[in-house]
């Protein structure tokens, strides 16, 4: 299976269930891989066989930033809807991580893998 990747996708919002997290944003962080057949984008070297990354990611930061969210857990499922949906990827692994959420441990997340025709 061929991927495009994702890393550390740095996203500033307004994230979590105390009333101190509400009134400030702050910082999470997306891996994604995501199912794609780069096998027509590289033949050509044409763009429009290619899953673009920068598309993809301006449209999770607009997603993720548009409301307040108090769950990383719905950051990645609606992180996962979005891409299977919206930009037609078979398969996507999400991967949320939340820097500084915990004192000892640079940051906390979750993953999730998801499939197209999977609710």
């Amino acid at each position: 299976m061929d991927k495009v990747l994702i890393r550390a996708l740095r996203i500033d919002t307004v994230i979590g269930i105390y009333d101190w997290e509400k009134a400030k944003q702050q910082t999470l962080l997306l891996d994604l891989d995501m199912a794609w057949d780069i096998a027509p984008a590289a033949a050509t070297d044409d763009y429009n066989h290619a899953l673009c990354y920068e598309t993809v990611s301006n449209r999770l930061t607009a997603l993720i930033t548009e409301k307040p969210i108090e769950l990383i857990e719905t950051v990645a499922e609606i992180t996962a809807r979005c891409v299977l949906d919206e930009f037609k990827v078979s398969w996507v692994r999400v991967r949320v991580m939340k820097p500084g959420a915990v004192k000892a441990a640079e940051a906390v997340g979750v993953e999730i893998e998801r499939r197209a025709g999977e609710r």
